[in-house]
């Protein structure tokens, strides 16, 4: 299993937005994609307070390419994607780091 973590860095005040296409579009495609989220997370007491932190866990790197390759080319994701920021972008950045768990770690 490996775990992909990745960090969505928002234009101020647009947090909100990004949260809500989460719950109410992101998380249904990505069960119909057979994606698996193993967490989101908010920065309470952090660098900044407009980032949204998620994990994905896939069971190999050909899975995350073939899965997340169908869901970014889903047309009804990029028209939900495209409705989502008519009042302007959401992200300001996006970055992602692939991680293996540790032999000593609770997550495998």
């Amino acid at each position: 299993m490996i775990y992909e973590m990745r960090n969505y860095r928002c234009v101020p005040m647009r947090l909100p937005a990004l949260l809500a296409r989460f719950q109410n579009v992101t998380l249904a495609l990505w069960e119909k994609h057979g994606i698996r989220q193993a967490g989101f997370f908010t920065t309470v007491i952090g660098e900044s307070n407009n980032e949204l932190i998620y994990f994905l866990a896939w069971e190999s790197m050909a899975e995350r390419e073939q899965k997340w390759t169908k869901f970014m080319n889903d047309p009804e994701w990029v028209a939900k994607r495209a409705e989502s920021e008519k009042d302007g972008p959401i992200l300001a950045n996006v970055t992602s780091q692939l991680l293996a768990p540790t032999a000593f770690s609770s997550v495998k």
